[in-house]
């Protein structure tokens, strides 16, 4: 898979370096901002009751 990633960039080695950074960086924001916080809400229970001591 990365290979293919690799072919498909376009430029010199250098450029497509600079755009793998670019794309995981765009793919990190995303999950970040949008999948995590809905996995949270979606997966995770909140109804969590801690009785006193």
């Amino acid at each position: 898979m990365y290979a293919a990633l690799w072919r498909v960039l376009p430029g010199p080695a250098w450029v497509r370096v600079i755009l793998l950074i670019v794309l995981a960086a765009a793919a990190l924001a995303a999950l970040v901002t949008w999948v995590f916080p809905w996995a949270a809400d979606t997966l995770l229970p909140q109804d969590v009751t801690v009785g006193d001591l």
